[in-house]
């Protein structure tokens, strides 16, 4: 893991900004009524940070959640996004080779072990402060926020001088 960096301290310019759903946007718990509609809470300083963004780079959501309620927010923020899927590392290689952007300039924001494989083909790789124990063992930054509390922002904060 790479110590608290110095603002705007990536080493490269990403071509593509990657995000799990849940874990990242949320706080990784659903919430299910007595229809069995479920639902999650977002942090609105994401979207914020996620207008930022979308202004320099890229973004696309990543998840293995087959639920809507990905889709919903995803379109609400205008974020390109794939869910209902079972091998992230795959589609995220097929869908930058597709586009000609170099994987070694992807930043992926992730929090669970599905999400290594991805992260490892990625240039550099972020989780928030309670993803996944082998997570954290292995990414390049780990956040101060919890999944669900603002980690997006946190990031542009961090990274990208917001």
């Amino acid at each position: 893991m790479i110590e608290q960096p110095e603002k705007n301290q990536l080493s490269f310019h990403p071509e593509l900004m990657v995000f799990d759903f849940d874990g990242v946007f949320t706080d990784n718990r659903v919430l299910v009524d007595e229809h069995g509609v479920e639902s999650v809470i977002c942090n609105r300083s994401d979207g914020l940070a996620v207008d930022y963004l979308r202004e320099k780079v890229p973004l696309l959501i990543l998840s293995t959640e087959a639920n809507n309620v990905v889709a919903r927010r995803a379109e609400k923020l205008r974020i390109e996004y794939m869910h209902g899927l079972s091998h992230k590392r795959e589609t995220l290689i097929d869908w930058c080779h597709s586009r000609t952007i170099d994987l070694q300039k992807v930043v992926f924001l992730g929090n669970d072990i599905n999400d290594l494989a991805a992260m490892e083909v990625c240039g550099y790789s972020v989780a928030p402060s309670d993803a996944h124990p082998r997570v954290l063992e292995k990414v390049d930054y780990v956040l101060k926020r919890r999944g669900g509390e603002g980690v997006v922002r946190e990031f542009c904060e961090i990274f990208l001088g917001m």
